[in-house]
Parts: structure tokens; C-alpha cells; sequence
């Protein structure tokens, strides 16, 4: 992977943006947009947006849990059976 073939100038995307986004589709890179220079956006291909954003919600969960964990928020495995079961009993009662 060369990292300057994703990085182009806002006049290639001018001028080119059929050319980019088929290279986008096909590599699954993203690509650095520049003005003046300066990366100012970053363009993506559909599947990697979304996967990107499910393993940020799986990491986000993850996180929150070990926060629930380490402040002492949290039940063993056999307490949340028990507690299933003694829930499934009253509802058959």
C-alpha cells in the first residue's frame, strides 16, 4: 500500500471524481482530500464506512462495560441465570 496514491488534491476531485470513486470501489482505501495542501476530507467506500462504524459501537460497548465492571455495576453469570429463571417461573404461575 503507497499512501500517496490516496492522498489527492481537491482540483483531482474536481476534475476526476468518476476516476477517484472507482478507485475508492475497488481498493477499499480511503483517500485524503487537500486543499492548499492540507488534508481537509477524507472519502470512503461504502462497506468500510459501515464496517468502521460497527466496530466503533462494538468498542464503545466494550468500554462501557469494563467501566461497569471496574465500579462494581455488574451481576456473575450465575446471578442473571437464577434471576432468568426465577422471572420464567412467575410469568408460568
Amino acid at each position: 500500500m503507497n499512501i500517496l496514491q490516496d492522498i489527492k488534491p481537491v482540483t483531482y476531485l474536481k476534475s476526476r471524481a468518476a476516476d477517484l470513486l472507482k478507485q475508492i470501489n475497488e481498493t477499499h482505501r480511503p483517500v485524503i482530500i487537500t486543499q492548499n495542501g492540507e488534508p481537509k476530507a477524507i472519502l470512503q467506500d461504502p462497506k468500510s464506512y459501515e464496517n468502521m462504524r460497527n466496530a466503533i459501537g462494538i468498542l464503545k460497548m466494550i468500554s462501557q462495560g469494563e467501566e461497569e465492571i471496574r465500579s462494581g455495576n455488574s451481576k456473575s453469570q450465575q446471578e442473571v441465570f437464577e434471576n432468568i429463571e426465577n422471572f420464567l417461573k412467575d410469568k408460568m404461575e
